[in-house]
């Protein structure tokens, strides 16, 4: 059986008896012309052509057409005679281009004899194969065989079958074997030549059907939501279907616009260059992107701009059959392009301006920077004029100043001229103060904070000007104005919006000379402010101690540092020394200063060793940089931390603890520089105490080092602002500065004051803090100290001491209170306490008293009950003394309470009074 053509055309107006005739003829000779019969495929399908006409138009579509046919073999010529149908041979372009449409017979033994190329390509399995197959056996699942051998031995018997039947491909097949598919039969019957019953199968692939539905589905869905304007354009070049979003732009209904062509949307120009490219894409299959075509849509005198998109669509046979055309609106997009595009002229004149607007911290350079920025490139004249006020230094205060306050011209530029610029009112020289009358626009605009719009005079030069405020953080500091000359471009929106832009830079440019002159002055008020009032006073100690802050430089006024310097006074006579340096400048500098002040002086009141201070002052520090402070910063202690460098507070410092009764200085430093010590007779020495690891760093502990200071000997306390300069290397101002202190036994005032002198310090560069002490150990008259034992009588022993000791200094009034609080302390240390006890009077300004003991434990104060028996001790030592406390010891602890001497001002409490006040 041959290949059932696809399409057939005869002469025009065929009779049905031609029409047998041709098909009988076309069969005859090809089954003459087929040596193998089985091997021949046109016979049984002529025979069901004539059996059954429609079943042949099932297997092709015959139209009338007056074209030549090929020629084909039982023609005499390759003339078509009138009434013979035309076999085509190309690709006919019809619906079997897209579904699988195949067809073999079956013979009388129900096997089948003929097997067509279609059914080759449906089922896997050459016509070598298959012919001879019992299609029930070859193709049918085995449970469904018995019912398939039922329909067969049905339609051998003469009936007509259609149906819908899964089928899978048999082991013979090799490429294809056991893919299953499903197929629609159409079973038609036929008769041999012999007379003995035969069929035809038509089958079609059922699941390229179901595709082709939902591709179908799919590109209707495609077509009518697409939110583009899309048009199919046949060969023709008109319109064969729109949707819905094209109908809804240019009207009507998508119906509306079949057969239009590109003329009816666009203007004649436009619309010949459309349709020049539609043809060159049609003719070369070239696909066109982003072009880019203008109109106007119906109802609108809007210049409208679309970005179309074109290509050649094809039929399932490859033919070309049309365009298709997507449209977009960019109409919006182009006017954004436009506007990007001045933008981004706008933004190169503001980088211009941010890169050279600023670069000082004088007024007039910043105005006259302004100016060069924007003439000529924005504007063609320039003035610039700031409030005579701020140029005095006066503060001025936010808000909207007064438009006709005196203001001085500091800056002037023009283009085409150069005269000065006159804006409106009289000549104004570049330096000359004036004001602008109260109900000008320049008035209006300083009054307002608004830029105003001043048109040109009538025969002058300029054609219009802005008039714009200079506003920096809600201050008015002077005002702008740019002109243009007649000829020039008027200034717009976008001109407007630039130049407020423009000014407002510059604003904050001179407004930061003005911030920075004011903060710099209350961080220097702030700095001396946490510093030590006056002159210190310690016991044992004489002090005197220089500070200046930096206050000059050569290119810009400096800013304050975190220099300090500290004296505190301790339990015992005993005195802490403390010299330290935040690195950095400015505000943050001085504030982060007076915290570790803060700190150093509430530590030093804990009565802790030098080390542990310094190491809490590290903590200290690390939480002055981190979000959550310190308790943050100690938990991230072990943790590498990413922080802000500019949020990152580090200080050297050191930390020195004076006991006046003994002589020993106790120093801990924490990367500070060393200090000196000047022994009577001796040359300077820098003492030699580990340097640790500056104050928030973190991660390293801070050692000790215990010197023993002779009598008159000389101690210096310093910051690197002293010996360290630009011109001067550390090394060298370290070797100047101990070559100055050559005579320890001048005054103290004079030995600051010589210091200072002799160094080449440079002075302006960074802050300096200098703290000399002279030792004067407290006389050994004024010590008294026992051991007592751990006894009960040792309570009436330790006042009989205090007495007899308070009696040789000429000190009765302090007699009865004294003997009093000793009782006390001693009877704590024989309860609570452990080893010997050891009683320790301390006379300077003030009578110390301490107990000592090697217990751990330090006493806590706390309120007794009215009904308690004990437990008023340390109430009472409260009561009477002006201050009390305790603090560890290397082998212990002491218990200490101080008392004020008798100077006749300040009168002592009674004992009497004060036990009474307890109940």
């Amino acid at each position: 059986m041959s290949e059932i053509p696809a399409r057939a055309t005869e002469s025009e107006d065929p009779s049905d008896g031609a029409r047998r005739k041709a098909a009988r003829e076309g069969a005859a000779h090809d089954t003459r012309a087929t040596r193998a019969p089985r091997d021949t495929h046109s016979q049984d399908a002529q025979t069901a052509g004539d059996a059954h006409s429609r079943d042949a138009q099932a297997a092709g579509d015959i139209r009338t057409s007056g074209a030549t046919a090929p020629r084909r073999p039982g023609f005499a010529s390759d003339e078509v005679r009138p009434g013979d149908p035309v076999w085509q041979s190309s690709p006919p372009g019809s619906i079997y281009d897209y579904i699988k449409v195949a067809s073999f017979s079956i013979g009388p033994d129900g096997l089948v004899d003929q097997w067509s190329v279609r059914a080759e390509q449906l089922f896997g399995i050459p016509a070598r194969r298959a012919v001879g197959l019992d299609p029930i056996e070859a193709f049918i699942d085995p449970d469904r065989r018995e019912r398939g051998q039922r329909k067969m031995a049905e339609i051998l018997d003469g009936r007509e079958w259609t149906g819908v039947v899964p089928f899978r491909v048999p082991d013979t097949a090799e490429e294809e074997r056991g893919r299953e598919g499903l197929a629609e039969v159409y079973v038609m019957p036929t008769k041999t030549e012999d007379g003995e019953k035969a069929a035809v199968c038509i089958v079609v692939d059922v699941r390229t059907l179901r595709r082709i539905e939902t591709d179908l589905a799919a590109s209707q869905a495609i077509f009518s939501q697409s939110p583009f304007g899309f048009l199919l354009i046949d060969s023709d070049l008109r319109v064969r279907r729109a949707n819905q979003r094209f109908a809804s732009l240019f009207g009507g209904t998508p119906d509306d616009h079949r057969g239009r062509g590109v003329h009816d949307y666009l203007t004649r120009p436009e619309a010949d260059r459309v349709t020049a490219t539609l043809r060159r894409v049609l003719e070369s299959g070239e696909s066109i992107t982003d072009m880019h075509i203008t109109g106007f849509v119906p109802g609108s005198d809007e210049r409208r701009h679309w970005s179309i998109n074109l290509y050649r669509v094809h039929s399932g046979s490859g033919r070309p059959i049309g365009i298709a055309w997507l449209g977009i609106d960019i109409t919006a997009r182009r006017a954004a392009a436009r506007e990007a595009a001045a933008a981004r002229r706008n933004l190169a004149l503001l980088n211009e301006a941010g890169a050279r607007i600023g670069n000082s911290l004088d007024l007039e350079t910043t105005a006259r920077e302004l100016l060069d920025v924007v003439v000529p490139g924005f504007c063609d004249l320039a003035t610039v004029d700031l409030y005579q006020g701020l140029l005095a230094g006066d503060e001025t205060p936010p808000g909207l100043a007064d438009g006709s306050a005196e203001v001085r011209r500091v800056a002037f530029s023009s283009a085409v001229s150069d005269a000065p610029f006159v804006g409106g009112g009289a000549e104004v020289a570049v330096g000359a103060v004036h004001h602008y009358p109260f109900n000008s626009p320049c008035a209006d605009a300083l009054r307002t904070a608004r830029p105003q719009h001043v048109p040109g005079e009538e025969g002058g030069l300029v054609q219009s000007t802005l008039a714009v405020p200079m506003v920096a953080h809600d201050t008015v500091v002077g005002l702008a104005q740019f002109a243009r000359t007649k000829g020039s471009e008027p200034f717009g929106e976008r001109d407007r919006d630039l130049a407020v832009e423009l000014a407002a830079r510059a604003a904050v440019c001179i407004d930061n000379a003005r911030l920075y002159r004011r903060e710099h002055e209350r961080a220097l008020i702030l700095q001396r402010s946490l510093l030590p009032p006056g002159d210190p006073v310690a016991s044992g100690l004489d002090i005197a101690c220089r500070y200046l802050p930096g206050n000059a430089s050569s290119d810009r006024p400096s800013e304050v540092g975190g220099d300090w310097f500290d004296v505190i006074e301790l339990p015992g006579h005993r005195t802490a020394l403390v010299v330290g340096d935040v690195m950095g400048r400015g505000l943050r500098a001085a504030v982060a200063m007076g915290e570790l002040r803060s700190a150093v002086r509430t530590l030093a009141l804990l009565d802790l060793e030098p080390a542990e201070v310094l190491s809490a002052l590290d903590e200290i520090a690390r939480g002055l940089g981190a979000p959550g402070g310190v308790q943050q910063a100690t938990r991230a202690a072990r943790r590498p931390r990413e922080a802000d460098l500019s949020e990152v507070y580090l200080a050297t410092c050191v930390y020195a603890v004076y006991d006046s009764v003994t002589r020993r200085c106790t120093f801990a430093n924490a990367g500070h520089l060393p200090p000196v010590l000047v022994e009577p007779g001796e040359a300077a020495l820098m003492l030699d105490v580990p340097p640790g690891m500056p104050l928030g760093v973190g991660g390293e502990p801070f050692e000790e080092v215990e010197v023993e200071l002779p009598e008159g000997a000389l101690l210096a306390l310093y910051t690197d602002g002293l010996v360290e300069s630009r011109d001067h290397p550390l090394d060298e101002g370290l070797q100047a500065f101990v070559g100055a202190l050559t005579d320890p036994t001048r005054p103290l005032e004079d030995v600051c004051d010589h210091v200072l002198n002799t160094l080449d310090s440079h002075h302006g560069e960074d802050d300096i803090a200098l703290l000399m002490a002279r030792v004067q150990g407290l006389p050994a008259d004024s010590v008294g100290d026992w051991t007592l034992p751990r006894e009960p009588r040792s309570v009436g022993r330790a006042r009989e001491y205090a007495r007899a000791q308070l009696l040789s200094w000429d000190l009765e009034p302090l007699v009865d209170t004294t003997e009093l609080l000793v009782s006390e302390l001693v009877t704590n240390a024989l309860r609570y306490g452990e080893g010997e006890i050891r009683l320790r009077l301390l006379l300077d300004r003030t009578l110390v008293c301490e107990v000592w003991d090697s217990g751990l434990v330090q006493p806590r104060r706390r309120r007794a009950r009215d009904t308690d028996e004990g437990g008023r001790g340390l109430q009472l030592v409260g009561l009477l003394s002006a201050a009390w406390g305790s603090r560890r010891t290397p082998r212990g602890k002491t218990v200490w309470f101080e008392l004020p001497l008798p100077d006749g001002e300040n009168g002592l409490t009674d004992p009497a009074e004060a036990l009474l006040s307890l109940f």
